[in-house]
């Protein structure tokens, strides 16, 4: 992409990009503010029930193994293309249904990280009209799979993801590869460095697609207020809900049916790093029918993560499958002498029980979470989960969290106060767009801003520096730093009275039709959207959205569980659980016409 001119405005443009790597010459973005502290619950003691065991399933040695993960037997060439020619995906497609585990296994003998490599950007192509990706980083992801494949050939290879597809949310600093935040802010900026996360994961081996789409500054909750347009929902042009859509389908709207995913979209890849502030990783793991993690605060390091609300923000992690996010949570979680909120002890990666046991758990059902606009078939799924946990063994009571209700008042005040200061630093000067407009430093600062940011960006902004005025700053910041307080002491208090785990709907309902969603303001559905996942950021527990069933219209309906402080091993233990007991289907994709 050819170097604009400094002060030329950016050119509009929708879409996919292939990015070349080069070298960034811009100045590094800012450090990471202070962030305001955070109540953690007290860690408690993780049930002896729930400790991993050893025996995870080693690679495939004899012929029933390779049979029922549909994969050649002699690993030969011949039989290789006699496979491909029979089923016309070749072991690529098997590799992207797999966990990583499992791919990481059949790799070494059985795919090769280039073939794998070739297969997802393929299937990028094929489904280009989802608008998934905002840069497909083609050359970048070919040349990190051919070194893969080397390190195979030497056995010297990096461990579970080495070779392994990997995309990354757009608000990640990638060295040589453009990072947008989906703005016009950021058209055309290369990072010279790159997000702790990401740097660990290409140190790990791992294979950059390319950088998902957003909306803007991750300001949202659809994926669909960022400058390249919109994301469409993967289950939109599946089977499951093209077959029951088509009867009160209209033919003059066809077009328009399709619906949002919530969030950042992962694209065609094995597993996507996301963003989660307010629930930005969970509700579109909901929507799409996906495992979204968000850790502990503090668990893995923001460094590079261009912030939004620098005392709720935390890398996500979106995956097929529960025993996938435990891996690449255990590749990324740890300290960061770049990041000082990051905990000061090793993490020590885990593996989940291939049988976990919750007879001996307590589940909480907080009844706060039966909020207004739950719909009649999320409480219905919610009820059936409670009775599967009870079906199990495990006690299952409700509990309160009294001061739920306030939370999402509570955590617009405090998001739009700490946007005001974040966003402060573009300012057209260092990095970034830079107006036209030259009269007067105020004039360029200002017409900068406005040229840079989308309405929802500027009105963000608007409301963070009114509550942070100096005669409202008590009445609104002080008072909701309080609440904030309050609602992590309910938290607190249910756990210490020995509930483990708390389950809860992750949305108010599937997903709805882009042409629906778009009718009401960003502020009014980020409330709606966000009501049930923001309060455990702002108690900065750990949570995870298990996709649960198909709702009446096809689509993905998924529950939340939030766990104890730094208890991740206990929360994927019941989650990978519950996963085995729903049995989620996998999306039957047909061709998504227009790609």
């Amino acid at each position: 992409m050819a170097e604009r001119a400094r002060g030329e405005p950016p050119k509009q443009r929708t879409g996919t990009r292939t990015s070349t790597s080069r070298a960034g010459s811009r100045p590094i973005l800012p450090g990471v503010p202070v962030p305001i502290p955070i109540p953690v619950p007290v860690p408690v003691p993780v049930p002896s029930s729930l400790a991993p065991q050893p025996n995870a399933r080693p690679a495939p040695r004899c012929r029933r193994q390779w049979r029922r993960w549909g994969l050649p037997q002699d690993g030969g060439a011949q039989a290789l293309r006699r496979r491909r020619r029979r089923s016309g995906g070749g072991r690529g497609e098997a590799m992207l249904r797999a966990s990583l585990r499992q791919v990481s296994a059949l790799k070494e003998g059985q795919v090769t990280p280039t073939e794998l490599c070739h297969k997802c950007l393929a299937l990028i192509k094929s489904t280009k009209l989802l608008n998934a990706y905002i840069t497909v980083a083609e050359e970048t992801a070919l040349k990190q799979a051919e070194e893969s494949e080397e390190r195979y050939r030497r056995g010297t290879h990096s461990g579970v993801l080495d070779g392994i597809p990997i995309a990354v949310k757009d608000n990640f600093n990638t060295a040589g590869i453009e990072t947008t935040c989906a703005s016009n802010m950021l058209k055309g900026y290369i990072p010279p460095y790159n997000a702790t996360v990401v740097q660990k994961l290409q140190d790990q081996g791992a294979v950059l697609l390319g950088k998902t789409n957003l909306d803007e500054f991750a300001m949202g909750s659809g994926s669909t207020d960022g400058v390249f347009g919109p994301v469409r929902n993967p289950w939109s042009y599946s089977r499951q809900y093209k077959e029951k859509s088509a009867p009160k389908s209209d033919p003059e709207h066809e077009e328009f049916k399709w619906v949002i995913t919530g969030g950042s979209s992962g694209g065609s890849a094995a597993a996507s790093l996301g963003s989660d502030t307010g629930g930005s990783t969970r509700n579109p793991a909901a929507h799409c029918g996906v495992v979204g993690l968000k850790p502990t605060y503090g668990l893995i390091s923001r460094h590079g993560l261009i912030p939004l609300v620098n005392s709720m923000d935390v890398p996500g992690i979106l995956t097929r499958c529960v025993d996938d996010a435990a891996v690449v949570l255990g590749s990324l979680a740890g300290h960061d002498p770049k990041d000082s909120t990051t905990i000061q002890d090793a993490f020590q990666p885990f593996e989940l029980p291939n049988m976990p046991d919750v007879s001996k758990l307590c589940i909480g059902i907080p009844k706060e979470y039966n909020a207004p606009g739950l719909s009649s078939e999320i409480l219905a799924v919610w009820s059936k989960a409670a009775d599967l946990f009870k079906n199990a063994g495990a006690k299952v009571i409700e509990v309160s969290l009294p001061h739920t209700p306030y939370s999402i008042v509570c955590y617009h005040v405090l998001c739009t106060a700490e946007v005001a200061s974040n966003m402060a630093r573009f300012d057209g000067l260092e990095y970034g767009h830079r107006s036209d407009v030259n009269e007067s430093t105020e004039s360029m600062y200002a017409a900068t801003r406005r040229e840079g940011f989308n309405d929802v960006v500027r009105g963000r902004i608007l409301s963070g520096n009114y509550f942070l005025l100096k005669q409202n700053y008590e009445d609104y910041f002080v008072k909701a730093q309080k609440v904030r307080r309050l609602i992590a002491n309910d938290f607190v208090k249910v756990f210490r009275s020995g509930v483990d785990i708390l389950l809860t709907p992750t949305t108010l309902s599937d997903a709805v039709p882009y042409i629906e969603f778009i009718k009401e303001d960003n502020r009014t559905r980020s409330t709606q959207d966000d009501i049930l996942t923001q309060a455990a950021n702002m108690a900065g527990l750990p949570a995870i959205s298990v996709p649960t069933a198909l709702s009446e219209r096809g689509l993905p309906v998924g529950l939340q569980f939030i766990g104890r402080s730094f208890q991740e091993k206990q929360l994927l233990t019941v989650a990978k659980w519950f996963e085995k007991q729903v049995k989620f289907p996998m999306i039957q994709l047909e061709e998504v016409k227009g790609a």
